[in-house]
């Protein structure tokens, strides 16, 4: 990761929040990777959340065939 773009900031966790997040890294991953991964699949899953809410809420419409 280039410099420019790296920041150093201090986040405080409870230990067993980070031992939770180091259990998630895979050899030679930052923490940096860890937390880029975490947040893109949370927003994945609020997306397929948010779709089905609204399938159920009938806010889809089907196509005409």
């Amino acid at each position: 990761m280039p410099n420019q773009e790296c920041a150093t900031k201090r986040i405080p966790v409870c230990p067993s929040t980070w031992e939770s997040a180091y259990e998630l890294r895979k050899p030679g991953q930052t923490f940096d990777a860890v937390i880029k991964e975490m947040v893109t699949k949370e927003k994945r899953r609020q997306l397929f959340e948010d779709a089905d809410r609204k399938m159920r809420e009938g806010h889809f419409v089907g196509f005409k065939e």
